[in-house]
């Protein structure tokens, strides 16, 4: 069997609700994906999800895999780092990289007739995972049902909470999301996590941490400063109780390096479509090594949930509920705090090409998560109370997304 070419769709469709975070608090209301078909000479087709704008970059790769053999997923891979060295593997070409790595595993899975954590040797299709939600735009009463209906529904009794600019807000709805973790799971020992996306200075995020510890047994505190601030990361690690976890937006192992010299990760995060699954196993035996512990990063279609299930310190695996899933279908449920994988053969994960053509699109709207999503300007310095600190806004709530035009 020999790759042929690259099939790619853009397709964009409504989340239920808005999301985001600090760094955008009014959310998006739409997710832009890219469906990913690598052919070959032979009826197997290797599938993956992508980012629009990495297309041109994933077409440019896919013609120097023309003619290979998918199964030599190393070989690939090494091929395409190769070829983006100069521009390196950020952005685009780290997604384009990642997403074909991802679809070459699809494929080896599927020529041996196996589901992915199978191929990848492990023994149970089982993968603990905990509640996210880009919960920023939502009202304190959608919060709380938010995350007490998928504990009652899923059995989760983990969650993690998007905070940083207003320490009374934080701290309230910290609160709210324990209480409905609890009520939904019927559990009074739930997990809690926070996540200030790279908002705070060192010396903020200890202050703002200290204070929601004083109620709070927080697990793991996420990207708290800037994810290249190694020397910040480690301060902030060393000044409070909880772990402070990083990394998913990192693509690169080399990348990782400097985190675990300086002991700036206490918990190490990967995210596949940043990385693909060969640079994620690199990563995460570099964890291992170090002796930390790694928590899989929520992927479109939760096929990252295939790689939790040969890692020996994997924590949990980020899930979220976006509302449902647009063009494709995956081989997996949720259930008892667990996801819980199938036999489908490759990543479990089912294009509906006519919904795909349904959904498709020449170039994402301006309304999409992505298109919207940045650093904002205050990030590292905003103090509510000050000249230039963001006032708390009334979060309003918000109609369910129609379909963007």
């Amino acid at each position: 069997m020999r790759i042929r070419g690259v099939r790619t769709v853009v397709y964009e469709y409504p989340a239920r609700r808005p999301m985001g975070d600090v760094q955008l608090p009014d959310g998006g209301l739409a997710f832009a994906e890219l469906a990913v078909f690598l052919e070959t000479d032979e009826d197997l087709v290797g599938v993956a999800i992508g980012t629009p704008g990495a297309a041109s970059v994933i077409h440019g790769l896919a013609a120097d895999l023309v003619g290979a053999d998918p199964r030599a997923t190393a070989a690939l891979y090494q091929r395409m780092q190769q070829r983006i060295f100069k521009g390196g593997a950020g952005g685009a070409a780290g997604n384009a990289l990642a997403t074909l790595d991802t679809a070459l595993w699809d494929l080896r899975a599927k020529i041996h007739g196996v589901p992915l954590w199978r191929e990848l040797g492990g023994a149970e299709p089982r993968v603990p995972v905990y509640a996210s939600g880009l919960d920023q735009p939502l009202t304190d009463d959608a919060l709380r049902t938010y995350y007490r209906d998928f504990a009652a529904d899923h059995g989760v009794r983990a969650g993690k909470l998007k905070l940083g600019r207003h320490p009374e807000s934080d701290r309230r709805r910290l609160a709210i999301m324990r209480d409905a973790l609890r009520e939904g799971s019927g559990r009074h020992d739930v997990s809690l996590m926070i996540d200030a996306n790279e908002f705070w200075s060192p010396k903020q995020a200890v202050r703002r941490i200290t204070d929601l510890e004083a109620e709070f047994d927080l697990v793991w505190v996420e990207e708290p400063v800037r994810r290249d601030d190694h020397a910040g990361l480690a301060r902030v690690s060393r000044g409070i109780r909880s772990a402070v976890a990083t990394g998913e937006n990192l693509t690169a192992a080399s990348q990782f390096v400097p985190l675990l010299t300086n002991e700036s990760v206490d918990v190490v995060q990967v995210a596949i479509q940043g990385t693909g699954i060969t640079g994620a196993l690199r990563i995460l035996e570099m964890a291992d090594a170090f002796g930390l512990p790694v928590a899989l990063v929520n992927s479109p279609a939760r096929y990252v949930a295939h790689l939790g299930t040969v890692l020996s310190n994997h924590l949990a695996m980020e899930v979220l509920d976006a509302g449902p899933d647009a063009a494709y279908t995956m081989d997996d449920r949720i259930e008892d705090g667990w996801i819980v994988l199938g036999e489908t053969p490759g990543l479990g994960l089912s294009f509906d090409e006519e919904v795909l053509r349904r959904y498709a699109v020449d170039r994402p709207s301006g309304q999409t998560l992505s298109g919207r999503y940045g650093r904002s300007p205050d990030s590292g310095i905003s103090e509510p109370g000050l000249a230039g600190g963001a006032a708390e806004r009334p979060t309003a709530e918000h109609p369910t997304a129609e379909r963007p035009t």
